[in-house]
């Protein structure tokens, strides 16, 4: 009775599943399906800072390592993105950080994720409009139908 008992234990421990966590390589933002290296040593000027063109929405999954929408994986919720002056947003954004705003370089597109579609409200209106349109030509058509 004794080794089932041993043998049981050791075989949950085998069995019994790991937890991992993702471990990022940089810190970034994205924006516009856009990922961001945040280059923490390169402060950006308050006059070169432009207008706000966004602010981190969403934070990553730390166990899977997916993300969508305006993420980051260092910087909270709400924290804003603004243009540099004289600098393409499609090459370089800056982030405020305290008092100050650093760079962070464009170094590729952000991965394909579901709720980029799902969380777009010209997607959600249009299949509100099309909900809408299916359900007047439904009625308009029992109506029809019911006349005759």
């Amino acid at each position: 009775m004794k080794k089932i008992t041993f043998l049981s234990l050791i075989l949950v421990f085998l069995i019994s599943s790991t937890v991992q966590a993702v471990s990022w390589a940089y810190p970034f933002v994205v924006w516009k399906g856009k990922v961001y290296e945040v280059k923490q040593e390169e402060i950006v000027e308050a006059a070169e800072i432009g207008k706000i063109i966004g602010e981190v929405k969403t934070k990553p999954n730390d166990m899977t390592g997916d993300y969508y929408g305006h993420a980051s994986n260092y910087y909270p919720k709400g924290t804003q993105y603004y243009e540099i002056k004289g600098t393409s947003t499609s090459s370089a954004i800056a982030i405020k950080e305290s008092n100050q705003w650093v760079k962070a370089v464009y170094v590729h597109k952000a991965p394909f994720h579901i709720m980029n579609i799902l969380s777009n409200i010209f997607f959600i209106s249009t299949v509100v409009i099309i909900a809408l349109i299916v359900t007047v030509v439904i009625f308009r058509t029992k109506k029809a139908r019911n006349q005759k």
